[in-house]
């Protein structure tokens, strides 16, 4: 077996791991709602590369596309919500232990934020006020670049989009690490030769990233 190439880049999903899930957000809604517990993650899970969340998200359709068919969906599995209100969960809040690592190794080495996003909201975080707007602005200001879905035409798990990601980079997949909270993401990026972390909590995450660097970042 070959000797593992030593990291260039640390790569970042931004939703669930810089800032918190959007799937806490959803169960709130869907305990609001009356819906089944998990329902908007089965809709989103169902028919992954071509439903409705997957086209906004390759910018395939706009806003007022994307709720006729979101809400298509929905009633097709017997129940009704209004999908802009989903729209507006999706930007969680920031998690500053996350955001701590991320200036720890900027500089050291080569960063990027890779998220599948909307055309909504402010930024690639899809901030909704001002000031988060404002907030988000500044911590995508510490990657050397951000890969958003929305503008490339390619999302994650999609293997182009990490492709891109390194190529702009200048990196090798396998001269990376890359975090993200959902293993479906993390999978085709595993294949690539990167080494991955699934983020289920900042603490966690943060000591798995310091394993693979061989160094603290605290």
């Amino acid at each position: 077996m070959s000797e593992q190439r030593p990291v260039r880049a640390v790569l970042w999903d931004f939703g669930g791991v810089i800032l918190t899930s959007p799937f806490e957000a959803f169960a709130r809604y869907e305990r609001e709602m009356g819906l089944p517990k998990d329902f908007i993650r089965r809709l989103n899970s169902s028919n992954p590369h071509e439903n409705a969340w997957a086209r906004l998200e390759r910018g395939d359709v706009d806003i007022d596309g994307f709720a006729e068919l979101f809400e298509a969906e929905a009633q097709a599995l017997g129940h009704r919500l209004d999908a802009r209100a989903v729209i507006d969960l999706l930007s969680g809040d920031v998690r500053p232990e996350m955001v701590a690592a991320l200036q720890a190794v900027r500089g050291r080495y080569r960063t990027a934020c890779l998220t599948n996003n909307v055309r909504s909201g402010s930024g690639p975080g899809m901030a909704r006020s001002p000031e988060k707007a404002a907030q988000i602005a500044e911590i995508m200001r510490l990657f050397d670049e951000v890969v958003e879905s929305s503008r490339i035409g390619v999302r994650k798990p999609e293997p182009r989009f990490y492709e891109i990601a390194c190529e702009r980079l200048g990196v090798r997949p396998e001269e990376s690490v890359f975090l993200d909270d959902l293993g479906i993401n993390l999978k085709p990026a595993r294949a690539m030769g990167m080494r991955t972390i699934k983020v289920e909590n900042p603490a966690q995450a943060i000591a798995e990233l310091e394993a693979v660097l061989g160094h603290k970042l605290r």
